[in-house]
């Protein structure tokens, strides 16, 4: 009879706990279309936290709009590399081991940063550059995040990190994903579809959809590496369906908690 007594109890307190939800979009300052699909996610859709990178060139728009809308929560997107075939960023810092032979960032992180060899004491110069630029352009960001995952290989940049990020006081997010729910190749509607499944079964507790947003523009479709040519069709539905109704009704219906790294 205890023990019975005791799982209600405890099946009682799980369905107490309240669901919260992290949708993240990435990438602001690297196109135009990125920066207005980002904000079009979070003015009319779900989204309530992104990240700018800041060797970027739309990185001034990028921090326009981060300022206009003040309740969005902002986070500092590190980069050290560049993957894109026709638009390339270069460091923000003098730091030969983080740049292919035309003086940009090497474009991924295995095999081309890896095999470059990068100096510890350049890839901190260049962070440090990163971050207090950011925090300078937008007082508010509270987290900070690796674009393409450079530290894995680097046990001394993720130490490094860990440093930067108590230093600066920022956050580097650790919240499990909702994990892989559509493909690259899916249309808005398919991925609305998956998404309210997931979402109907999502436990309490709080979780992280992670991902990019732009709109469709020929400037998005310029954009592209080997592997990966439908940038435009991708990130456009990624657009679509978190501004779906469908998606918010879902969100609604199970009472999801819409929320940030830090709040």
């Amino acid at each position: 009879m205890f023990r019975f007594l005791s799982t209600l109890l405890l099946a009682a307190l799980a369905n107490a706990q309240p669901i919260r939800l992290i949708v993240q979009g990435d990438d602001m300052g690297a196109a135009h279309s990125i920066n207005l699909g980002t904000i079009k996610a979070y003015r009319d859709g779900i989204m309530r936290t992104a990240n700018f990178m800041l060797p970027t060139p739309w990185v001034p728009e990028a921090v326009a709009l981060l300022n206009e809308n003040p309740e969005l929560e902002a986070g500092i997107h590190l980069t050290l590399t560049s993957e894109w075939s026709l638009v390339k960023w270069r460091p923000l810092t003098f730091a030969p081991s983080l740049i292919d032979s035309n003086g940009y960032l090497h474009p991924k992180v295995r095999p081309d940063l890896v095999d470059g060899k990068p100096v510890l004491a350049e890839v901190e110069r260049e962070l440090r550059a990163q971050i207090e630029r950011g925090k300078r352009l937008v007082p508010r960001v509270s987290y900070m995040t690796t674009h393409m995952g450079f530290a894995g290989p680097f046990p001394e940049v993720q130490q490094l990190l860990a440093k930067l990020s108590e230093e600066y006081h920022l956050v580097i997010p650790k919240v499990p994903s909702v994990g892989r729910i559509y493909e690259q190749s899916d249309p808005g509607p398919v991925r609305v579809d998956k998404i309210v499944k997931r979402l109907e079964t999502l436990e309490p507790g709080t979780w992280l959809m992670l991902d990019h947003a732009a709109l469709d523009t020929p400037e998005t479709r310029a954009i592209h590496h080997p592997g990966y040519l439908n940038v435009a069709q991708d990130r456009a539905a990624v657009v679509e369906a978190w501004t779906d109704e469908r998606v918010k009704a879902v969100i609604k219906k199970r009472g999801i908690e819409l929320t940030g790294h830090t709040h």
